[in-house]
């Protein structure tokens, strides 16, 4: 399924899968204009994983004839190019470039997968691939940090989401595709790229020299904060997501057989599987709970998963990692954690513990990406991935271009998060697919530009009143690591679960935020309330436990 990779693969995921290379100057000319996540062996996979579902395409009947006409044209442009182009044109490479152009211009998460991008994306499903470890997107001719992936080169390096890489090496990255650049960042492990980056934030640019390396991904971190509470990341869903979270759930149960309350980590998680979504979710939820249906054009696309092993049943684990979970597990208060890079798989297990009362949501509105793709083998090297379906969570909402709002939300700094201005979510992309169920998207869309612009000349006010002392000082903060003793965001998943003062976001682009006072805090709730989803309430509740 999705996202954002249930990828079947279904986040943005996310994130994500395999950079695409489009080489012919029409091709380019054609996508100039689009911002798209790609997935690469740089880096994650979007927030649009696809539902890793393969098949033949040769199995798949046409619905329609072909439109004799279009197909005419087509062999009239490029015979016009064999005879005519100043340069002789590879005929492989230009039916590919116009292949690839088809199937892109459907959306953002559609592409067609050559052999080195079809490779990336079966490495990048099983946890190792060799590159930086980042997942990028292109924007305005540059290629932008969507996120780095945890432990990566890229992340310790220092690159943050909405760096933009302006020059590889020497070779300044205006006027290339995505795909060129991704070929020129990858390389043998060992070896040194240096990227040119300019901080938005920072208002600085600066070169950062990084050493390519064997990027094994790991997907699920796991600790006690402090007695009776646990907190377990996840990075990406991928094919041993599931039995490694049941071996550390295991562990934090085993080391606290009093568990009083969960912290679920969904932060930066661009997505991955969609069976590795509904098997994180079956670990909170009541055997047989709905936890994302989806529906397209195909019987196939119309599908509900539910908690139940045949449902999250992957290769990797021919039996249930489930069986045997502790009980208490399904009963334990839980706060999920999320921001706008959340995308795909990690809305679909926010949706679900979200609709089914299981959890409560903190952090700030994820991705929003309710596609899913499936991938259909075409040969043995080549494949297509394909939008097939929007996903539902399970009260029927379609959270596409919209989003997870949260139930509580909260800012990742204590000072608030000023740069949300610049963060791109699945609407603001051009091509995007629009969500069937919200006839006025366009006006939300204006909405929100409206709102990004006024927080915009609202910073640049405030910053003119600062000294330069001040502006360096902020410039030379460093954001603290997600899960550490440092992370405010996780502070307030903890004053949650026990009941204490929450602060809430400052950031008037949060569609629920509300206006508030500017140190705004929330009461704590009685262990039974509802989970209250309006920020200008005084009181937001513990999460619901499954009676």
């Amino acid at each position: 399924m999705p996202a954002p990779r249930a990828n079947g693969y279904t986040s943005p995921s996310t994130a994500p899968i395999g950079g695409r290379a489009q080489n012919s100057d029409f091709h380019a000319y054609m996508r100039q204009t689009l911002k798209h996540i790609g997935l690469i062996v740089l880096g994650l996979a979007t927030g649009a994983a696809a539902t890793l579902a393969f098949s033949q395409a040769s199995a798949q009947n046409a619905t329609s004839p072909l439109p004799l006409e279009q197909l005419r044209l087509l062999a009239e442009v490029f015979g016009q190019i064999k005879r005519e182009y100043v340069q002789p044109v590879d005929d492989k490479k230009l039916l590919t470039s116009a292949i690839k152009g088809m199937v892109s211009s459907l959306d953002p998460h559609s592409s067609y997968l050559d052999k080195d991008e079809y490779k990336e994306l079966q490495e990048q499903t099983r946890g190792r691939f060799a590159g930086l470890g980042i997942e990028i997107s292109q924007e305005d001719g540059l290629v932008k940090v969507i996120s780095p992936i945890e432990d990566s080169p890229a992340f310790r390096a220092g690159l943050r989401p909405g760096d933009l890489i302006t020059r590889i090496d020497d070779k300044p990255v205006r006027g290339m595709t995505l795909d060129q650049a991704v070929k020129r960042m990858r390389g043998a492990p060992g070896s040194k790229v240096t990227l040119t980056i300019f901080r938005k934030s920072e208002e600085r640019t600066f070169p950062v020299s990084i050493t390519r390396a064997e990027i094994r991904v790991q997907s699920v971190k796991g600790k006690v904060l402090e007695p009776g509470i646990g907190y377990v990341r996840i990075t990406s869903f991928q094919e041993r997501t599931v039995p490694d979270l049941a071996k550390k759930l295991q562990e934090i149960a085993k080391e606290q057989p009093g568990l009083k309350g969960l912290v679920l980590d969904l932060r930066n998680n661009g997505g991955g599987i969609l069976q590795s979504a509904v098997g994180v979710s079956a670990a909170f939820l009541p055997s047989n709970a709905v936890v994302v249906t989806t529906n397209g054009q195909i019987e196939d696309a119309k599908q509900s998963y539910k908690a139940t092993f045949d449902n999250y049943r992957l290769s990797a684990s021919p039996e249930d990692p489930l069986k045997g979970e502790p009980a208490i597990y399904k009963t334990v208060p839980i706060v999920v954690l999320v921001n706008a890079y959340s995308a795909s798989a990690s809305e679909i297990v926010a949706g679900a513990l979200q609709d089914q009362k299981r959890a409560l949501i903190m952090g700030k509105t994820t991705f929003g990406k309710g596609s899913v793709q499936t991938v259909r083998q075409l040969s043995p090297d080549t494949a297509l991935r394909l939008t097939t379906a929007y996903y539902y969570t399970p009260s029927g909402r379609s959270i596409q271009s919209i989003g997870i709002k949260p139930d509580v939300p909260v800012d990742q700094n204590p000072k608030g998060d000023p740069d949300d201005v610049l963060v791109t979510r699945e609407i603001d992309y051009q091509n995007h697919l629009h969500n069937t169920q919200s006839p006025d998207e366009q006006k939300e869309i204006d909405a929100r530009e409206s709102r990004r612009l006024e927080e915009l000349r609202r910073l640049e006010e405030e910053n003119a009143k600062k000294t330069p002392e001040q502006r360096q000082k902020e410039r030379e903060e460093k954001l603290p690591d997600l899960g550490s003793n440092d992370d405010f965001m996780l502070q307030q998943a903890l004053h949650q679960l026990k009941g204490e003062l929450v602060q809430r976001t400052k950031s008037r682009l949060e569609a629920n935020a509300g206006p508030l006072p500017k140190d705004a805090h929330a009461a704590p709730a009685k262990p039974d309330a509802k989970p209250e989803a309006k920020t200008d309430t005084t009181a937001p509740a513990k999460p619901n436990s499954k009676k």
